[in-house]
């Protein structure tokens, strides 16, 4: 790895890895692993399996990198294979016991629009409230169905538009905004029913948007879609 891959777009080191170039593709992976791991660590719920899905997603896209059409941006693109890796790993954990969400969940992802707290160093009460109000919001995220928290955690968790969001989950924004609707009404309710303070109903709560099943679309099944 040299200085001049550093220079290099994404579009360009992706075209270089599949040239051949032998490190090309770390650089693309390094340049976006912080946002690809918070991705997968809130879709899929914990640690291991978000590093599972993570490692399973990059595998593929390294491998099928020649599958990219540059129809989207390269970092759509990555997006949408890990969301469908923590969505496979979903669908095929659902049968399994619910596990308690780590305390330092929030630790393990670094960022996150929604769920980063200020600093609260100053009013420990107010700290302890947030730390609380972020402790149930990440456990009733794992009561929603994985299209809607996969819909939820890139909107309002991670804050990528409706459109680009779209692409990564390769369906209409329609779909995305209804997802989100329901998602936030049934985040809205648990949240109530937590008993915990200083909640509110997330904008769009109480308009569960457009049927889902109102259009044609085409849902992800998993692996990587370019």
């Amino acid at each position: 790895m040299t200085a001049a891959h550093h220079e290099l777009t994404d579009a360009e080191l992706l075209d270089a890895h599949r040239s051949g170039d032998p490190d090309a593709f770390g650089v693309l992976f390094t340049r976006h692993r912080d946002r690809l791991w918070a991705v997968s660590l809130r879709t899929a719920g914990n640690p291991e399996d978000a590093a599972d899905a993570l490692q399973e997603a990059m595998i593929s896209a390294y491998r099928r990198a020649a599958d990219f059409r540059g129809d989207a941006l390269v970092t759509t693109w990555l997006h949408r294979i890990v969301v469908n890796a923590c969505l496979d790993r979903l669908r095929r954990n659902k049968v399994r016991s619910a596990q308690p969400l780590p305390d330092d969940l929030e630790e393990y992802a670094g960022r996150g629009a929604v769920l980063a707290a200020p600093d609260d160093r100053a009013d420990p009460e107010a700290s302890a409230m947030r730390t609380d109000r972020r402790r149930v919001l990440l456990a009733a995220l794992e009561q929603l169905s994985p299209e809607q928290k996969a819909a939820v955690v890139l909107v309002d968790v991670e804050g990528y538009p409706v459109e680009e969001v779209a692409r990564m989950l390769e369906c209409p924004t329609g779909t995305v905004k209804s997802r989100c609707a329901r998602g936030r009404a049934r985040l809205a309710g648990l949240l109530r029913e937590s008993g915990v303070t200083g909640t509110s109903d997330p904008p769009g709560a109480s308009d569960p948007g457009p049927s889902e099943t109102g259009r044609p679309t085409t849902e992800p099944q998993g692996g990587a879609r370019a």
